[in-house]
């Protein structure tokens, strides 16, 4: 009856929610525990252009030496008409976008869970496009330097707001019609 009753005891246990503050009786086999609370999720990431201030500086510094290190040392090839480069690229808000995505995606792909194909589908679907919108002859570097020997930076203007924006931000800062006064009654 001893051992019956110890036995009851245990299934009790074995059935209850474990300690929180107990190890997992998996970690030993390099399982993960199950029940508790869910581990965190790490923080979703944001596009660049929707960061502002210390933020958007941290992660622009992060691209940048992503960029120095290893982007232009191994695909940036030679600076030409055909494929042209900015020293000041960190200036250009579009060719940022372009390069903060791509960074992202190589972070992604390069994760042994993309397995063992990840870098080379981060090859076909990313870089391949993304270094040829951003050095195309008419991309967004087009007014930049076109020769190692001839460094030049211009920003290229943008299209004017549309016509519907045009019109709400003039009639926003148009004045008041006066009001046409009260017709005296007598």
């Amino acid at each position: 009856m001893d051992r019956q009753a110890q036995h009851e005891q245990q299934l009790d246990r074995l059935a209850s929610a474990p300690d929180p503050g107990s190890p997992s009786p998996f970690a030993a086999f390099g399982m993960p525990g199950f029940g508790g609370p869910p581990s965190a999720a790490p923080p979703e990431p944001r596009p660049i252009m929707e960061l502002d201030g210390e933020e958007r500086e941290d992660e622009l510094d992060a691209l940048s030496d992503w960029v120095d290190d290893f982007l232009l040392p191994v695909y940036g090839a030679e600076v030409t008409t055909a494929a042209p480069w900015c020293l000041q690229w960190q200036e250009h808000d579009d060719v940022v976008a372009w390069l903060h995505a791509l960074w992202l995606a190589y972070q992604q792909h390069k994760d042994p869970e993309a397995g063992l194909s990840g870098l080379f589908v981060w090859h076909r679907d990313f870089l391949t496009h993304a270094v040829a919108a951003i050095r195309s002859p008419g991309g967004p570097l087009s007014a930049c330097m076109t020769s190692p020997d001839r460094a030049a930076h211009r920003l290229l203007p943008g299209p004017p707001p549309s016509a519907r924006t045009e019109k709400a931000t003039a009639d926003a800062w148009a004045p008041a019609e006066p009001a046409e006064p009260d017709e005296p009654t007598s």
